[in-house]
């Protein structure tokens, strides 16, 4: 399917669901955020955030999360922590408040006190539901669960066994899930099963009972078989995260497929936005950071390894807005964050570059907002074992389109 064909049918999407799909204005109104703010084009500053207490070091940090208080939760793999550094790894899920000030932390792999649930081998993604519950996933070989908590740690669901994943078909197991987003109008837990399988499911929140599931274009999820492409469009290629909006959208991100689809919360097909298809680094950029260096390697070679791995809608996030009006979308082999206008999913402003300095990204992960317009990041980068990364993005204002 090429490039002509794909906006074709975000725009065949937009007309068929009856969505409000006008040309973008010059003007400014269509992004009018009804007095919230959320109004132009937003810009944005980087700040070092969070402030571990306790002389605590960090492992890879892959997850994010905002609660209703605007408190971060970020999820972290303890075990990746170098050797030196073991008896000072901080807990696996910690509670921040908006200024990085710790509030609280659990979890990880020594936190099962009893058999009644299975942390996972490799922690993956984090999610606060309406009720504050605490929800992660876990991407390592094996993870075949998602687990949900109070707040406070105490465990409540267990969704799925270890090893137990029967493939793409399975109603009791995930597969190396990536994401889960719990929607509050329904009460229910949509995963993105991304790394083993290919798919979205769905699962009561309260009791875990399935509920339903979809492939790419809404299709029946299905496993690969021998002589599928590596990246064959009718299916999802790495999905990634799944966001859904107040108004009922749900926003799923094919990493590896390298776009955004969206469908109704039914599975049924809406629209998609390729994003972050280039063949080739830009010849540009590379002139301009041929003899810079990034984590002590030479940028332009960080730079070439990222193009080559063709990985590109990873997360993404909605302003606080009460329409929603912004659209966050981490853009992974481009080294920086994008803000859509969800309605028209128009490209407003991007932001951010490959480095290691503050301001600069690499290997984005995950991504959330807060009520405020703020951004958060975090980086799974482990070059040279030591570097990870969280950022905030301070909103610091709006200019008109």
């Amino acid at each position: 399917m090429n490039g002509s064909t794909l906006a074709r049918l975000a725009v065949v999407g937009f007309a068929a669901t009856g969505l409000a799909c006008g040309e973008a204005s010059d003007d400014g109104d269509a992004r009018d955020a009804a007095g919230s703010g959320m109004t132009g084009i937003p810009a944005y500053a980087a700040v070092a955030w969070p402030q571990l207490p306790n002389n605590w070091v960090l492992g890879l940090a892959s997850g994010l999360a905002t609660d209703d208080q605007d408190h971060i939760w970020l999820v972290h793999r303890p075990r990746t922590v170098v050797e030196a550094d073991k008896d000072r790894a901080a807990p696996a899920v910690m509670e921040f408040d908006a200024a990085g000030t710790y509030v609280q932390g659990w979890g990880g792999p020594d936190y099962v006190a009893s058999q009644e649930f299975e942390w996972p081998d490799t922690e993956h993604g984090i999610h606060v539901d309406h009720q504050g519950n605490v929800w992660i996933t876990g991407s390592g070989n094996g993870d075949h669960q998602i687990l949900k908590f109070t707040r406070d740690g105490r465990f409540l669901l267990q969704i799925g066994k270890r090893g137990a994943s029967q493939g793409n078909t399975d109603t009791a197991n995930l597969n190396q899930a990536a994401d889960v987003y719990v929607h509050p109008e329904t009460n229910e837990a949509f995963v993105a099963d991304g790394y083993g399988n290919r798919r979205i499911i769905v699962f009561d929140a309260a009791s875990g009972a399935y509920r339903r599931m979809w492939g790419a274009y809404g299709n029946a999820p299905t496993d690969p078989t021998p002589d599928e492409a590596e990246f064959d469009p009718r299916h999802f290629n790495l999905v990634h995260g799944v966001r859904i909006s107040r108004d009922g959208l749900v926003y799923v991100s094919d990493r590896g497929g390298m776009r955004l689809q969206v469908f109704t919360t039914d599975g049924e097909f809406l629209y998609e936005k390729p994003m972050g298809r280039y063949p080739d680094p830009d010849p540009a950029v590379m002139a301009a950071r041929a003899n810079d260096t990034s984590f002590g390697e030479p940028t332009t070679e960080l730079i070439e390894a990222t193009a080559r791995a063709h990985q590109s809608v990873s997360k993404t996030a909605f302003s606080s807005d009460p329409e929603q009006r912004w659209l966050f979308v981490n853009e992974r082999s481009n080294h920086q964050l994008v803000v859509l206008d969800r309605r028209t999913l128009q490209e407003l402003t991007r932001f951010g570059q490959h480095g290691d300095e503050l301001g600069e990204m690499y290997i984005l992960h995950d991504m959330t907002a807060d009520s405020q317009g703020n951004l958060y990041t975090v980086e799974v980068n482990n070059i040279g074992g030591t570097r990870k990364r969280t950022q905030k993005w301070v909103l610091s204002g709006t200019s008109p389109n």
